[in-house]
């Protein structure tokens, strides 16, 4: 068997007498896609209890809708992902669902792709995305290949609360292992959504330790790019995540070693995944050194390149995310609609011909599936790149000239990382009970409690502030610990909009920092 077992069936049942669901739970909360939270043994915490639990309420929905249900199971290489696989495919074999397993650890496109390709009813995937090395998680999807969302989360989550003793559960051995066939047909879809070609950028790369680096390499040669250089160190999976504190290059100082190793070669382009390979962050080189780029600013380039070759359809972007995208696809009179955080909204805009969120999270390929895909991503902005370097241009100048014809559209993040997440709601509810017109320096012109909805979106948790040429929207993260403060600038003066940026930058700064 592929799934290997840690411990005896005897010791797995003696674990498990008389666990409920709900005692089982804890603090974990089913919803923002699935599950996710530390690994441990006891209550409200990742384990082979919790995780049989959620795979028998998700096969109960299932068997509620279809009278022959099937699903795909994925996992990544985080500790336990293959044991809580096997435990997702046995329980759901169980309980009379048509299995079938990825071949090996696999990106978390991989999975989504997979679903679409077998017309399977539904997917799990045992990841923790970029969560540190102590958390697991499980991410689920629909038929659709997108994230679940409301009500589906809801009514799988009271469909876990029925499951009862989980040691009572039926498992079954009965499920299909994939042959890597199903790899081969998403290499071929990935590296036909940007072609092939001859190509002579050079590029440095990282995985994070995660799984993306055999695949990418793969795509990225059959796609032309053959100058690809890879982080030794953190080229091949560990679920330790040994040379980064946390493996998501958002963080600070994820990234200090790819960036050294596009420093050294002189690389045009570096590109970093995250441990499960839907995010994909981008640097590139300047007279300065390598150059960052802002999840907005990549977005906004895949948007324009994506215009400029007549994809016609739905851009999307989440609400947090820049408006730089609504007013590209305007000018080239494509429609532009906005979603709820997260990328079971973006995924779900109908007729969707790009979607991104600023967490480096980005569809270029809807047609592979309705979720983000770092690998598809990472080709299409090294095309992208490699057509500019063509034409002796790079990604930066082709970025300011869409400031310089839009606005320049400059963001921050400001993020905030507490212990548990009932501080971050806590600090949540005096956000917004404190609402002030002013901040700082800064005038406030308008406060928006998301609860009560905004721009015709549903309800959410969040506060939105407005100021004369930008905004904030301060929100709780809803996989980490954490408060998230978005801001945008938008000026047709770049020394202008930087200035503003940093003023509003350090007041939100100093008013976060008295609050807690």
């Amino acid at each position: 068997m592929l799934l290997r077992r840690h411990g005896s069936d005897a010791c797995w049942r003696r674990s498990c007498v008389i666990s409920e669901p709900a005692d089982l739970l804890g603090g974990l909360t089913f919803g923002t896609a699935g599950l996710r939270g530390p690994l441990g043994d006891g209550p409200g915490t990742m384990n082979r209890r919790v995780v049989s639990a959620v795979a028998a309420g998700l096969a109960g929905w299932l068997r509620q809708r279809e009278a022959s249900p099937s699903a795909v199971i994925g996992f990544d290489a985080r500790h336990q992902s293959d044991v809580f696989a096997r435990d997702v495919a046995e329980v759901l074999a169980g309980a009379g669902v048509n299995v079938t397993v990825l071949p090996g650890p696999a990106p978390t496109p991989v999975l989504a792709f997979t679903i679409g390709h077998l017309a399977a009813s539904a997917g799990v995937m045992v990841t923790a995305s970029h969560n540190p090395a102590t958390d697991n998680g499980l991410k689920v999807y629909l038929g659709d290949t997108s994230q679940i969302a409301p009500p589906v989360d809801a009514e799988i989550a009271e469909h876990i609360g029925r499951v009862g003793a989980v040691d009572a559960l039926r498992r079954s051995t009965e499920y299909r292992s994939l042959s890597h066939e199903v790899i081969d047909a998403y290499l071929e879809a990935v590296v036909g959504a940007v072609g092939e070609a001859e190509r002579t950028i050079t590029v440095a790369y990282t995985p994070l330790h995660g799984v993306g680096a055999d695949i990418f390499t793969r795509a990225a040669s059959r796609a032309g790019f053959t100058d690809v250089h890879t982080v030794y160190e953190q080229a091949t999976p560990d679920p330790d995540f040994p040379s980064v504190a946390f493996p998501n290059p958002e963080e600070a100082g994820a990234m200090d070693r790819v960036l050294d190793l596009g420093e050294s070669l002189g690389a045009d382009i570096v590109l970093a995944h995250d441990p499960d390979g839907d995010r994909c962050a981008v640097a590139v080189g300047s007279p300065e050194g390598m150059r960052i780029l802002t999840g907005d600013q990549v977005g906004a380039l895949l948007g324009d390149h994506l215009l400029r070759i007549g994809r016609a359809g739905t851009y999307a972007s989440s609400i947090v995310s820049s408006n730089l995208l609504g007013r590209l696809a305007a000018a080239h009179e494509q429609p532009w609609q906005q979603t709820l955080t997260g990328f079971k909204w973006v995924g779900r805009v109908p007729d969707l011909a790009f979607g991104y969120e600023e967490a480096l999270g980005y569809c270029v390929a809807p047609q592979i599936s309705r979720d983000k895909d770092g690998i598809s991503t990472a080709l299409m902005i090294l095309a992208v790149a490699d057509g500019l370097k063509a034409s002796g241009l790079t990604l930066l100048d082709r970025l300011d000239e869409l400031f310089q014809a839009h606005g320049y559209h400059l963001t921050d993040q400001i993020s905030i990382r507490l212990t548990d997440v009932n501080e971050v709601a806590v600090l949540m509810t005096r956000l917004q009970s404190e609402a002030s017109t002013k901040l700082g320096s800064v005038q406030i012109v308008s406060i928006n409690d998301l609860r009560d909805g905004f721009g015709g979106l549903p309800p959410t948790e969040g506060l939105r502030l407005g100021f004369d040429g930008g905004r904030i929207f301060i929100r709780p993260s809803g996989t980490e610990p954490k408060l998230k403060c978005y801001l945008e600038v938008v000026e047709a003066d770049e020394i202008v909009a930087q200035a503003k940026l940093d003023v509003i930058s350090a007041e939100l700064r100093n008013y976060l920092a008295h609050l807690t």
